[in-house]
Order: structure tokens, then C-alpha cells, then sequence
């Protein structure tokens, strides 16, 4: 049996936290025991999400809360912190996690400035404005300092994508931002760390994948033999989190892609 209570009584903010690795991440906070508020967009087509959410949150140990917001907006980041500890009447945020983010493929030379525009501004300028308004509170405005926070990045940090070439830089940027936030915050107590997930089914691939072709293509260069689940990114975020497991855990990167990057050769 897996530890329990690992996050007991923790406050979290996850963004993106409906659908995908978001919501994978946060019901591994909510069986850990960690309350945990979700940002997402309220979009129809996402209600259907979150009302499973809802009611699959109802039998864990932790607290579900969710608003409505667009991570593009300076706002929405003090926001969510406001939202989370209001609502769970704490003086503390312990984690945040910055996991919105938009991927759609795009030829290089057809690209337009709109999405290029669009990506840089959800994955990467969304990014920096939730984790600044969660460091400042965890910074300067709990006693103690401190806290967790973690940025999904992703294995497209590391290597190139002929259709990718506006998403890959933006999540190097949220690679480098958590190393940043690292250098920047360790005096205060505040860990910042990058999970890179690999080739994980989500609805941003889902479709893509569909191509049995494609996907045992894919499956053929992931040494563990398998296309991961959302579910494999869960267990390395309640590390991170957690600082019993990982107190001295800083300004790193860990992959989680079944050992597709050391393959890539």
C-alpha cells in the first residue's frame, strides 16, 4: 500500500486542474489529504470534467474547491491564492502547481502569429504571473515562509519538434523559470522544481493517438513499452510537494516519460 496522508491539511492551488494532468494532480493531493483549489477556463465543454471532478473529489480526504479564471490575466494568480485561502480559512498556501497549458501542432512555416501568441501567453506568461502571486504570499505574507512550488514543464524542454516549434520553447521557459524561482525564493524556505512528463495521453493528444500507426511508433521508442496516463505524473507532484519527501529538493527537473529522453539517440 502507498503512504497516505502525505500532504495532510496542506493548502494547494492547481491550475488547469480539470482534465488531464491538472486533474490527475489534483486527486493525488486530495487522497494525500491536501486541500486543493482548481483554476480552470469554465468552458461548456469542460462541465462535463468537472462535475466528475466534483463527485469523484466528494469520497477523498482532502477539500475541492474550484474558480473560474484565464491564467493569460496578471489577475488571475492573486486571485486563486485569495480564492484558496479564504475558502479553506487558512493563513497558508503550501503548494501551488502551474499546469495550464494549451498544445496545438502546427507546421513551422505555417504557424501563425495568433497561435504562437496564444501558446507563449498560456503556457509561459501564465506560468510566471500564478507562480509570482503564489511565491509573494508564501514569501512575504505567511509565518513561516515557505512552501512548494511545481511547474509542469514537459520532455519538449529538452529536445526539438518539427510541429512544435512555438510550444517547445515556452515550456523550456517553464523549466528555466523554475530554476530561477529556485535560486530566488530558497532563502525563503520556497522549493520550485519542473516535472517533465513524455508522451502522455491527454485531450490535447488524445485525438493524434487515436493513429494506431502513430502510437506504436511512439510506444516502440518508450523503453518501459507503454504511452503514459496522467496517473504516472501524480505520484512524482505529491513528491515534490511534500517535504518530508523531499525537503532538499530544489531547482531540479524530473522526467517522467517511461525513459523515452535517454532513448532518443
Amino acid at each position: 500500500m502507498p503512504p497516505t496522508n502525505l500532504l495532510l491539511g496542506k493548502t494547494a492551488i492547481i491550475t488547469g486542474g480539470t482534465t488531464g494532468i491538472g486533474r490527475a494532480i489534483t486527486l493525488a493531493f486530495l487522497a494525500q489529504g491536501a486541500n486543493v483549489a482548481v483554476n480552470h477556463l469554465g468552458l461548456p465543454s469542460d462541465a462535463s470534467h468537472l462535475s466528475s471532478l466534483i463527485a469523484e473529489s466528494s469520497s477523498l480526504p482532502g477539500k475541492f474547491a474550484h474558480l473560474k479564471g484565464d491564467v493569460r490575466d496578471p489577475a488571475t494568480g492573486p486571485v486563486l491564492v485569495s480564492f484558496a485561502l479564504s475558502t479553506f480559512n487558512t493563513p497558508r498556501l503550501d503548494i501551488c502547481v502551474s499546469n495550464a497549458g494549451i498544445c496545438t501542432f502546427s507546421p513551422f512555416l505555417n504557424t501563425t502569429p495568433d497561435l504562437f501568441s496564444a501558446t507563449v501567453r498560456t503556457n509561459l506568461d501564465g506560468a510566471f504571473y500564478v507562480v509570482q502571486a503564489a511565491a509573494r504570499q508564501m514569501a512575504l505574507n505567511q509565518d513561516p515562509p515557505g512552501g512548494s512550488i511545481i511547474g509542469i514543464s514537459s520532455i519538449s524542454a529538452l529536445v526539438g519538434g518539427a510541429e512544435q516549434g512555438h510550444y517547445t520553447p515556452t515550456k523550456a521557459g517553464v523549466l528555466s523559470l523554475m530554476q530561477s524561482a529556485a535560486c530566488a525564493l530558497g532563502r525563503y524556505g520556497i522549493r520550485a522544481n519542473a516535472i517533465l512528463p513524455g508522451t502522455v495521453r491527454t485531450q490535447l493528444n488524445d485525438e493524434d493517438l487515436k493513429d494506431d500507426k502513430k502510437r506504436v511508433y511512439m510506444e516502440g521508442r518508450i523503453p518501459l513499452g507503454r504511452i503514459g496516463e496522467p496517473k504516472d505524473v501524480g505520484g512524482p507532484a505529491v513528491f515534490l510537494a511534500c517535504e518530508e519527501l523531499s525537503g532538499y529538493v530544489t531547482g531540479a527537473q524530473v522526467l517522467v516519460d517511461g525513459g523515452l529522453f535517454v532513448n532518443l539517440q
